[in-house]
């Protein structure tokens, strides 16, 4: 009987195991398109960002739903609920992640309307393609209980924080030279924001990972890289 028990965890385990593969392939399609929208101005793909992210929605209320399931059917303990907690935890982020993309794609229709601005839209796309790529080896890194893979995607943030704040300084830079660069700026700045703000994000699911394969949380302090007092992240 445990043992018929111990195999029907496993199976629920490795059902929503897949649905977090799933969904995160889900946002990182949307990272990456989300970025090309916005360097090649192109309104319907931002449209499709946008209305994708229901999917990412809609897997995250069955992935919570599953994991409730588990719960409460199997009880389980020990490592067992260490990692239904973790991929709870992961899932959450994850879902955060796609809301940040929609809201980059969400401002590239006012940004196509404007003056473009050289310079910006090559960083900002170098930041949302190490974001995906922390996005991929965090996922492997889940799939392979591999946390010294989780170790590196959790140093890597860094890396975007150092990218973001050149960009800060960039699109400060054609601000002060040019008033009429104030307002395609300041949407710029916001989507590199909601970047550093998605890798922040895939920080939490590495560390989650690690906690999963460790039974401990990271205890030295996260390295983090931005060092600028900015208005607040777009919600």
């Amino acid at each position: 009987m445990a043992q018929h028990i111990s195999s029907a965890f496993d199976r629920d385990l490795e059902a929503v195991q897949a649905q977090i593969i799933k969904m995160g392939g889900l946002v990182e399609a949307a990272i990456l398109d989300s970025a090309k929208a916005l360097e090649e101005r192109d309104t319907e793909l931002a449209e499709k960002v946008r209305k994708a992210d229901k999917a990412v929605d809609a897997l995250e209320t069955t992935i919570n739903e599953e994991c409730a399931r588990i719960i409460a059917l199997r009880a389980p303990v020990s490592t067992d609920l260490r990692t239904v907690l973790a991929v709870m935890k992961i899932n959450g982020n994850l879902e955060r992640v796609g809301d940040y993309a929609k809201n980059c794609a969400k401002r590239v229709p006012v940004i196509a309307q404007g003056q473009r601005i050289s310079g910006p839209d090559a960083a900002l796309r170098r930041m949302a393609r190490e974001v995906q790529d922390m996005l991929k080896d965090m996922l492997d890194a889940l799939i392979q209980r591999d946390a010294a893979l989780a170790a590196d995607v959790r140093l890597r943030d860094q890396d975007v924080d150092q990218m973001y704040n050149a960009l800060f300084r960039e699109v400060l830079t054609f601000m002060l030279e040019d008033p009429r660069n104030i307002t395609a700026c300041m949407h710029l700045h916001f989507i590199a924001k909601n970047i550093e703000r998605m890798g922040d994000l895939v920080t939490n699911m590495a560390e989650q990972v690690i906690y999963l394969v460790t039974g401990e949380l990271p205890e030295d302090p996260r390295p983090k890289g931005d060092n600028t007092s900015l208005i607040a992240e777009v919600k």
